[in-house]
Parts: C-alpha cells; structure tokens; sequence
C-alpha cells in the first residue's frame, strides 16, 4: 500500500451481517476519508455470549456476498484463522505488521461497544497502533469525560461521528428469522437469499409457537 494510505478496520461477529453494518462502514469510510474498509468477521468475541447462529464458515460467506457491490470494502478472514478466543488488539497488529507503519489504520466500532472499550484485552496497545472511529447508534450516548478517564491513552486518538443512526440489530433479526419473519430490506438481498438457500437462523419450535 502507498504512504498515504487510510484503512479501516470494523470487526464484529457480523451474524448475520445487515445494511446497519454496511451503512456504518461507508459512514467512516466517507468521515475519514479512508482508502479500503476491512470487514473482519470475528471467530468470537470474548466479552459476548457465545451462542450465535450461523458458523463462521456462514458468516464469512455472508460478508463477502455483502460487500461485492462495495469496491472500498475487503472482506478479511484473519480472525477466522486465529485460534479462538479473538482479540482485537492482535488483529490490529497483525494489520499494522502487513501493512505497514506508513499506513494509518482507524478501529471502527458502535457507541455501545466503546462503552466497554476500557475492559479490552491490551487496549492501551489497540490504541497505540490504531486510532478510534466511534459511531453513533440508535438508544447509546457516549459519556466522554469518563471514557477518557478510563482510558487516558484513547485522548487524541478517536473521532466521534454521528453515522447513520440504523436500528437494526443482529439479533432482533436472528429473533425474526427463526420466527419465520421477513428480513428482506435489512440485509442486502444477496444475503437474504443466502440464509434461505442454506436454512440459517431456522427454529421451527419457535417459529410454531409465534402468534398467528
């Protein structure tokens, strides 16, 4: 890559991954005028429960499908090589080791999850090797007096952009999938019609006990 270049780095479980994800991508791509975003899925993150619904293998499939229209956005399967438990700060070094010191790398992540930021394995590290982008998102405000108190080292190193304020959760749409419920306008076509044409997310228990 040429010295000049800015590369995002948004990581998630991405289960599965939906136009809130991709919308907040090309929010930070545009605010911090980055070259290439790098959508990572995670193996599993280790401050969330391990009960998702598709395999990585799934999940992988998915982002790439996602992102294909999207010529700024890679899709990296560095996490899903690693050994689980997944930690952020390894993956940015690796990053920063392949890439290279002239390339400056940008962590994206939620309002809600830099809430926790300061429980981070090595996150005084993380920051060291990347600068911050936190997003906006719908219910979360960002207190950011006690963010920095918490963790000094993140002073100068983030940007707090609005983003584009998408209500859409993994989860609520895990919840409306395995209820039989549509899912179409949430995540990008492509992989709608993946996660029919492979069953994903299905309960049937719960699908029949939902209210009809």
């Amino acid at each position: 890559m040429s010295e000049s270049e800015r590369v995002g780095i948004y990581g998630g479980t991405f289960d599965p991954i939906h136009i809130g994800h991709l919308a907040i991508a090309e929010e930070a791509r545009a605010a911090l005028q980055l070259n290439h975003v790098l959508i990572i899925p995670a193996a599993r993150q280790p401050l969330k429960s391990q009960a998702q619904g598709a395999a990585p293998h799934h999940r992988l499939a998915m982002a790439r499908l996602a992102c294909a229209d999207n010529p700024a956005f890679r899709v990296d399967e560095l996490e899903l090589r690693r050994p689980a438990p997944s930690y952020s700060v390894d993956t940015v070094q690796s990053l920063h080791e392949r890439l290279g010191e002239s390339t400056q790398l940008w962590f994206i992540l939620g309002v809600d999850a830099a809430r926790d930021l300061p429980r981070w394995h090595r996150v005084v590290e993380l920051v060291a090797l990347a600068r911050v982008c936190i997003v906006g998102r719908p219910g979360y405000k960002l207190h950011r007096p006690s963010l920095e108190a918490a963790l000094p080292a993140l002073v100068g190193r983030y940007r707090l952009i609005d983003g584009p304020q998408l209500n859409i959760s993994s989860s609520a749409l895990r919840r409306r999938l395995a209820l039989g419920q549509p899912v179409r306008y949430q995540v990008p076509e492509p992989v709608r019609s993946y996660i029919e044409a492979h069953s994903l997310y299905i309960d049937d228990e719960l699908a029949n006990s939902a209210p009809r």
